[in-house]
């Protein structure tokens, strides 16, 4: 089996001469072990069905009870995220993606999810259908995608050619299916380090808008309904593919290459345009997207959700090959492929649309009574098994791992700001820390996403801190965003987990905008390692006490485990990265808040608490080399008082441009706002803090908004009601950056090296 993942014994060698379907076959506990599954679980399989498995079923429940389909690993934990709050729509987790209420009968559905392992050996195509998948998502609730976004991590590209390899291939990947689907990208984030040099991660998010009487749900019911699958022909691509997603990344992963799902961005405009028009009739009693174990995922979802069985035939299954064994069929993850329950009568109503938009729409079987899943090949009944036993909080099973707290999160408590010492030349540090990858400009990756298809993206020439989509039907504005500095989660995965929910609302915030649902991919090592498990554990209660404070409620997401980079010796698992994708409503977009700097002479003031901390600064591990200390000063409630204030300075109208200080400090923040215009700055650090960490710390809780002169007097004011605290930097110039008296050069200095870092790395082989 070290060479045929996943393939049954007989396709590796000769047939056997026997008339017994080897399909059928009763299947052993070695055979279990070889799909993934554990010896307990097998024994568990038997007392469910009454009986020994087939191979066939044994397939069904090693992709079903696999960690990518059956969390069985983190639901427990998952369970105690927040799922309600007032604007949700629909039960956490229990459609295909999130949905919350914007108001004026419409909702927003969206969701995110990785694509780590295809995209680790075949970055292009994992990358692409990651985001074909993600927006089938959205479309298949009846909502049409309006924003896409991604959250990429990757080794280090100054050093590793095949960090350069992946990061090529996912962003062009992603680009080239994403344009040519017709969704505008609106946001995203990329970071490097060498722990993910092995695995990258690649996080796609999707975001849509539906009439909230028109959201179709992923179920099914109604003894003798028909079942459809609708779309693109099924392949042997992806075979076993959510099985592949959950082990590791090996020497000999390449072999797995079959596991790898193969996208067409045209078919899946076609396909989403007919699912939308289908939305629109009353023929559907659910859909749901073909994702993670293909046929046998979304006959099963369905059904159990819906309390009813299934009678699927096979054969009668759109393929793209000759003599396809019926458990390919089952667990393929081809792509761009629909489940559809139709009202019985209405079947002529589907088959037309489906046949307008030119693609596959075939009757594979019906629903029955019951919980029974039947599946037949040829009039042969191959597969038998309950509904319920298959699914996420049914009869999948529920694991709860050891914990144990990594040693290194006690050295990281040692550190101490007095054993760094200052740097002789600041301009120099400052500037070298603009061409760091992490912080420099990522144009580079953006440039080949297009932005502006359909128009609505109102933040490509008005940059602001989060994406910001117009909803035509409302005039109101969609704020969106993904953020995680996985980093500060592996200082201190409680405390990083608080801050990547805390600056995902901060950009909202900045933006104008109030959050009303978070989305989440959860990226760590393997769970059967107690240290990663207790990082995952901690991340799960900081992430759930942020979304309380600030009534967000988690709609859904996706745990991907099994992220490590291989090394010589052993696997270092990737920095716990759980990414926020985190949506929020700009009631009125004709106050919504951009970054940039206006004009000249405009006064420059710091809100939020100023800190004497470079803990866990990019400044601190790339210049004094030290990789360890805690998590930069945090603080919830001041956090929560900051996103307070910045709302009612810009619907007061008395800010004109919003920055929050996140990656490279209070430095990186200015150039990044004097940038768009050209414009400069002339500031003053605060005296009762050192001024590299004034300058390069990463405290959170702050923000850099400027104020005209004649409104300064109502800002002050207003701040000094307030409990956030505000001093003031400086004021806008021309072009110079001029730091405690100090000059740092031009504008124009800091922009060649802030935008050629990246494109000059990524220019080598």
């Amino acid at each position: 089996m070290d060479t045929c993942f996943s393939i049954p014994f007989y396709i590796c060698g000769p047939m056997p001469t026997t008339t017994v379907n080897p399909d059928t076959a009763p299947a052993s506990v070695d055979t279990a072990k070889k799909l993934g599954l554990l010896p307990e679980e097998y024994d568990r399989i038997k007392e469910i069905l009454g009986r020994v498995p087939n191979f066939t079923e044994l397939s069904i429940y090693s992709a079903m009870w696999s960690e990518h389909c059956s969390y069985k690993n983190s639901i427990k934990q998952l369970k105690t995220l927040p799922r309600s709050g007032p604007k949700l729509l629909a039960e956490a987790g229990q459609e295909n993606a999130g949905l919350v209420d914007i108001g004026d009968g419409w909702a927003c559905a969206f969701k995110i999810e990785s694509h780590n392992h295809p995209s680790a050996i075949e970055p292009y195509q994992g990358a692409a259908t990651g985001v074909g998948g993600i927006n089938r998502d959205i479309f298949t609730m009846g909502a049409r995608p309006i924003a896409q976004l991604n959250s990429l991590r990757f080794g280090d590209i100054s050093k590793e050619a095949s960090s350069r390899w992946h990061m090529r291939g996912v962003v062009k990947g992603i680009g080239d299916y994403g344009n040519a689907f017709g969704v505008p990208v609106l946001g995203g984030e990329v970071y490097f380090d060498p722990c993910y040099t092995t695995n990258p991660l690649v996080n796609a998010m999707s975001v849509g808008i539906v009439r909230t009487d028109k959201v179709i749900s992923a179920t099914s019911h109604g003894k003798g309904n028909p079942v459809f699958i609708v779309g693109s022909s099924t392949g042997k691509d992806g075979i076993h593919g959510a099985s592949f997603a959950s082990k590791d990344i090996t020497e000999t992963s390449m072999d797995d290459l079959p596991a790898v799902q193969v996208g067409d961005p045209f078919m899946e405009k076609l396909l989403m345009e007919a699912s939308l028009e289908l939305a629109q009739t009353d023929a559907i009693i659910g859909m749901q997207d073909m994702g993670a174990a293909g046929i046998t995922c979304s006959t099963s979802e369905m059904s159990a959700k819906g309390e009813a069985g299934m009678d699927i035939h096979l054969e009668r299954v759109p393929t793209r090959q000759q003599g396809m064994h019926a458990w390919e069929i089952l667990l393929s993850e081809s792509q761009e492929r629909m489940l559809v329950v139709v009202k019985k009568g209405k079947e002529k109503e589907v088959e037309a649309i489906f046949s307008k938009w030119d693609l596959n729409c075939v009757e594979i079987g019906t629903v029955t009574e019951g919980n029974t899943l039947r599946y037949f090949d040829k009039g042969e009944l191959i597969a038998e098994v309950p509904a319920e036993s298959l699914v996420l909080g049914g009869g999948a099973p529920v694991y709860e791992r050891e914990t144990k707290e990594p040693a290194y999160i006690k050295d990281n408590k040692k550190f101490k700001l007095e054993d760094v010492e200052e740097p002789s030349d600041l301009r120099k540090v400052a500037y070298d820390l603009l061409a760091s990858p992490n912080i420099a400009s990522k144009r580079w990756v953006s440039e080949q996403y297009d932005t502006m298809v359909r128009t609505n993206n109102m933040s490509t020439n008005a940059p602001s801190d989060a994406g910001l989509v117009l909803i035509r039907e409302t005039g109101k504005g969609l704020a969106v965003t993904v953020d995680c500095n996985g980093r500060y989660v592996h200082a201190d995965p409680y405390t990083g987990a608080m801050i990547a929910v805390s600056e995902a609302a901060r950009n909202i915030a900045c933006t104008g905008g109030e959050p009303c649902g978070v989305t989440n991919c959860l990226n760590f090592g393997n769970p059967y390692d107690p240290e990663v498990y207790w990082q995952f554990a901690e991340v799960i209660k900081g992430m759930g006490d942020a979304c309380r404070a600030y009534e967000t409620p988690v709609t859904g997401g996706n745990v991907s485990f099994y992220n490590h980079t291989v090394t010589d010796t052993k696997n270092i698992p990737v920095f716990p990265t759980p990414t926020i994708g985190m949506v929020g409503i700009v009631p009125d977009v004709s106050k919504r808040m951009t970054l940039d700097f206006k004009e000249k002479g405009d006064l420059i003031f710091l809100i939020g608490k100023v800190v004497d901390d470079i803990a866990c600064s990019e400044y601190l591990v790339r210049h004094h080399k030290v990789d360890r200390s805690p998590a930069p000063y945090f603080d919830l409630e001041e956090e929560k008082r900051l996103h307070t204030m910045l709302l009612m300075l810009i619907r007061k109208g008395l800010i004109n441009a919003a920055h929050d200080v996140s990656e490279g400090g209070v430095w990186t923040t200015l150039v990044e706002m004097a940038l768009p215009r050209g414009l400069g700055f002339d500031i003053v650090s605060d005296s009762e803090v050192r001024e590299d960490a004034f300058l390069l710390g990463e405290a959170q809780g702050r923000a850099i908004v400027t104020v005209a002169r004649d409104e300064e007097d109502d800002f002050l004011d207003l701040m000094a009601q307030s409990r956030v605290p505000s001093i003031l930097l400086g004021h806008v110039t021309q072009g110079k950056l001029v730091v405690d008296d100090k000059p740092f050069g031009m504008i124009a200095d800091a922009r060649k090296v802030y935008e050629e870092a990246i494109p000059r790395i990524m220019s080598e082989q």
